[in-house]
């Protein structure tokens, strides 16, 4: 087994409440990283992954849409642990109604757009302000986006803008502005397709979806959340993924596009 040398090294770990939230989370632990746990309402799931975790941890709640709340969040990992060495952007929202862009409401955009981007550029700037005041060799920034960042997503483009500045415009913004920082700082992006969580169990309980969101891919199945935390803690490990940065690392099975006429 390769060893990723995250022990000891502290992860603040977004939206993980979640059903790749918490797989993240665990997989972390098993390889030792002290785990900052941050999550907006749903404290009980937290609760429950803090009591299963071999390793120090800290739940910390924020709503990650308001500057002060982020900033708050980053204070209160910092007087449980003196530095942060690698942040996972996870936390997201996804409006599961179809809606056309024609008939979108200009609340759901900017919601949308708030609860992924807006949230993704407060918790970014938080973890990069923390390395120009406490010094790093290295550090790592890894941005939880999506297929529709790469594809598009038919009325869901209110999802698939936001997911795809960050997978386009943050990561290959940010990893030439963290080693400014951080020498060997770097900035990756996993993008998911349709992963077994509880937030699309909705959708995925409908066997002819399943048969479309399979449709365009050579592995025909539905990711586990463990696909999508593997690959965030090879990006996370200086060991493993020392060289990598910048990279859009799609997790869908190899998926190709959408039928547009299935």
């Amino acid at each position: 087994m390769m060893n990723s040398e995250l022990h000891d090294r502290c992860v603040l770990l977004t939206g993980a409440s979640g059903g790749i939230g918490q797989a993240t989370a665990r997989a972390f632990a098993a390889d030792g990283a002290k785990l900052v746990l941050h999550y907006h309402r749903n404290r009980a799931a937290v609760d429950s992954l803090l009591a299963e975790l071999p390793v120090p941890a800290v739940a910390a709640p924020a709503d990650l849409r308001d500057e002060r709340q982020t900033d708050a969040l980053f204070a209160e990992a910092l007087r449980t642990f003196p530095r942060i060495d690698a942040v996972v952007v996870n936390a997201g929202i996804w409006d599961a109604t179809p809606a056309p862009l024609h008939t979108m409401p200009t609340e759901q955009w900017r919601q949308t757009l708030d609860g992924n981007l807006t949230s993704a550029f407060f918790t970014c700037r938080a973890f990069l302000r923390h390395l120009a005041a406490v010094p790093h060799e290295s550090a790592s920034i890894v941005l939880v986006a999506s297929t529709a960042a790469l594809f598009g997503e038919a009325d869901h483009a209110d999802y698939a803008v936001s997911k795809a500045a960050m997978a386009y415009g943050l990561t290959r913004s940010l990893k030439n502005e963290i080693v400014r920082l951080a020498p060997r700082g770097r900035v990756n992006c996993v993008c998911p397709g349709w992963t077994d969580t509880p937030m699309a169990a909705g959708q995925l309980a409908d066997p002819e979806l399943v048969r479309q969101a399979t449709a365009t891919r050579p592995l025909r199945v539905v990711a586990r959340p463990e696909d999508i935390a593997s690959a965030i803690v090879f990006l996370s490990s200086d060991a493993l993924a020392g060289h990598i940065t910048g990279a859009i690392l799609p997790i869908a099975g190899g998926m190709e596009g959408r039928l547009l006429h299935p």
